[in-house]
């Protein structure tokens, strides 16, 4: 048991430190849990070690210090792989919540709910994106601008077949229809089933890169399916729907109506404070 003795075992400080670092370590394994990046770098790290190991094990020294010096651009390799994922992370930090537009009501889900499930039930295809706080401008500009405020039966006419917008995705922006007939971006993960379609491939590319919620409407199957953070789940009736959309787009609601009601109280105060001293200045030009 002496060995025991020998250990160095971290103080108070020590213990904060590995805590950190362990919630690190779990945040960053959450974020880019299911991502095909993860794939590609646990594949490049694997080939990095048995590497080094091999050329220990048959004293291959130089090919060894070859490696070792590869090792110390694996961080600039990691950034290449794991890009889209940094750049939605960013987008995220960067994001303003607080001076966004007001979000969606109840009636907004519920014209959305409307929409797909129509288009479920007559097995017409259909791809929705909900944008939330990470903007979708550039995709909206692969289609067609609409400022419309959603409507059930809007929604569900621009996917009628044959017609010009009905092949693309339509992108929702606060309560109104901003585009349709956009080109999504289709997601590249080699483990995606092939039997997934075209659209529920571009539904999880557009959620990789976005914090959107994507809605996708099975042509063959009229099946609707969810795709967020590039994460699809499948077989959703009305009611889960309708309970998902509400959770997820009235909590944003309730939030952005706090900022709202907050910041009108403010200005309400300021109007009230201007008010008060010009009064002030005006009793007092009186009383000279």
């Amino acid at each position: 048991m002496e060995w025991l003795n020998q250990i160095a075992w971290p103080g108070f400080s020590g213990m904060v430190e590995i805590l950190i670092l362990a919630a690190v370590f779990y945040g960053l394994m959450l974020f880019f849990k299911g991502s095909r990046s993860v794939l590609i770098a646990v594949g490049l790290l694997l080939i990095l070690i048995v590497l080094l190991g091999m050329t220990r094990v048959f004293h291959v020294y130089a090919l060894n210090w070859l490696l070792s010096r590869f090792s110390v651009y694996l961080a600039v390799a990691l950034l290449v792989i794991f890009q889209p994922e940094i750049r939605r992370a960013l987008a995220e930090l960067g994001r303003q919540p607080m001076f966004s537009a007001p979000a969606e009501s109840r009636d907004f889900v519920d014209s959305i709910v409307e929409a797909v499930m129509l288009l479920a039930e007559r097995r017409i295809g259909a791809l929705i994106a909900v944008e939330r706080r990470v903007g979708t401008k550039a995709i909206q500009d692969t289609g067609v601008r609409l400022d419309a405020r959603v409507n059930s039966d809007l929604l569900a006419t621009l996917f009628f077949p044959h017609t010009p917008l009905h092949d693309g995705g339509v992108i929702i922006s606060g309560n109104r229809i901003v585009a349709a007939g956009c080109l999504f971006p289709l997601s590249q993960r080699p483990e995606l089933s092939r039997g997934l379609g075209t659209r529920h491939r571009a539904a999880m590319g557009l959620t990789e890169e976005t914090d959107a919620i994507a809605i996708v409407v099975s042509e063959e199957t009229g099946t609707v399916s969810i795709s967020t953070r590039g994460r699809l789940s499948r077989d959703f009736d009305e009611e889960r729907l309708r309970r998902f959309l509400g959770a997820v787009l009235t909590k944003e609601t309730e939030s952005t109506s706090r900022w709202s009601r907050a910041r009108k109280q403010l200005d309400l105060s300021f109007q009230g404070i201007a008010k008060t001293d010009e009064l002030s200045r005006e009793e007092g030009a009186d009383g000279r």
